[in-house]
C-alpha cells in the first residue's frame, strides 16, 4: 500500500545523528566521552545538540560544573529516543537478513530451547524459508522497550509486565537420580526427603509445589543450587542427588540409562510456559507466523 503524504512535518524529525549525540551525552554525561565514542570532535556533538533543542525549542541538558545533566524533559525524550534508534537499528538489520520476512529475535530458556523447541524448529523453517530464527538465552524477564527481541519464551505465571501472551505447556517435571542412587522408583513421594536434593535457581520452590501437590507438607532441605537444568542433569548423572527436571529435559537421560525416575510421581506440574512479546509494538509477519506454528505445535488456538 503506498504512502500518500509523509509520516511527519520535516520540522519534527530531528537528524539520526542528533539523536545518537543526545543520547551518549545523556548517557556518559560529557561532550568530550561522547564524541570519542561516536568518532566526532565535541565542537560537532555541541553543535548537534544545540541544532536539537532549537528544533524542539526546550531545553534537554543543564551544565553542572563539568558534567551535563538531563533536565526533566531531556529524561523522558532520552527514553523515547533510545527506544526509536533500538527499532531502526533492528529494522535495518531485519531488511539486510532477509527483505521479505526477515528475523525473528527470540529470548528462550535454555532447557526449553535445547531439548523442545530446538528440535521442532526445522519444521518452522521449512514451513517458512522467508524467516530467520536468532536465538539468545535469557533467564529472567527483561524490558523490550531496551532490547533486540521481538519474543521470547516464559515460565512461571502471567507475571511479566507490559507483553502480551500465548500459553504453550505446562511443565510437567519428573525426580530423577543415578541408578546408583536408587533400585527403583520410591512409591512415597515423603521418602524423597531422604536423599540431597538439587535445586535450580529460576524454580527455587519447585521441590515445595512437587511435594505439595502430592499432600507431603514438610519443606524440602536446603541443597545444591544451579542455574540451569543440563548442569543441574549432569549433578544427578554423577550422584550428587536427585534432580527435578522437566520431561522434555529428562527424557534423553532416561532413555540412555545415565539418570532413573526416582519417585513413581511423574505428572505433576509446577507452571506454565509461555511465549511473550511486548503489547506496544507492532507484529511483525515473522513474529506472527512464528505465534501461528507455535500454537500449533503446542495444540493452542490463536
Amino acid at each position: 500500500m503506498s504512502q500518500s503524504h509523509m509520516i511527519a512535518p520535516r520540522r519534527f524529525l530531528p537528524s539520526v545523528n542528533a539523536l545518537l549525540a543526545f543520547e551518549a551525552v545523556a548517557r556518559l554525561g560529557s561532550a568530550t566521552l561522547a564524541a570519542q565514542e561516536l568518532s566526532l570532535t565535541q565542537s560537532a556533538i555541541s553543535r548537534q545538540l544545540k541544532t536539537l533543542e532549537a528544533q524542539l525549542n526546550v531545553a534537554l541538558l543543564d551544565r553542572q560544573g563539568r558534567q551535563l545533566v538531563l533536565t526533566e524533559a531531556g529524561k523522558s525524550y532520552v527514553i523515547q529516543v533510545r527506544d526509536v534508534l533500538n527499532r531502526l537499528a533492528q529494522a535495518s538489520i531485519t531488511a539486510r537478513t532477509n527483505p521479505i520476512a526477515g528475523a525473528l529475535n527470540l529470548a528462550i530458556l535454555p532447557g526449553f530451547g535445547m531439548h523442545w523447541l530446538a528440535p521442532r524448529l526445522r519444521d518452522f523453517a521449512q514451513s517458512h524459508p522467508e524467516v530467520t530464527v536468532n536465538l539468545s538465552t535469557r533467564l529472567h524477564p527483561f524490558s523490550f522497550q531496551n532490547s533486540p527481541f521481538d519474543a521470547a519464551i516464559h515460565f512461571g505465571k502471567e507475571d511479566w509486565p507490559g507483553v502480551r501472551y500465548l500459553p504453550l505447556m505446562p511443565e510437567t517435571v519428573v525426580p530423577v537420580c543415578a541408578p546408583e542412587l536408587l533400585t527403583e522408583p520410591l512409591e512415597d513421594p515423603s521418602q524423597i526427603l531422604r536423599y540431597a536434593l538439587l535445586h535450580l535457581e529460576t524454580r527455587p520452590r519447585g521441590w515445595s509445589r512437587w511435594l505439595s501437590a502430592l499432600g507431603v507438607t514438610q519443606e524440602p532441605p536446603a541443597g545444591m543450587m544451579f542455574d540451569q537444568f543440563s548442569t543441574m542433569a549432569q549433578a544427578a548423572v554423577h550422584g550428587l542427588g536427585v534432580a527435578l527436571l522437566p520431561t522434555f529435559s529428562a527424557e534423553p537421560y532416561l532413555r540412555d540409562g545415565q539418570l532413573v525416575l526416582a519417585s513413581t510421581q511423574t505428572t505433576q506440574s509446577i507452571g506454565n510456559y509461555y511465549l511473550v512479546w511486548p503489547e506496544d509494538r507492532a507484529e511483525t509477519a515473522a513474529l506472527q507466523s512464528f505465534k501461528t506454528w507455535l500454537g500449533g505445535q503446542t495444540g493452542q488456538v490463536l
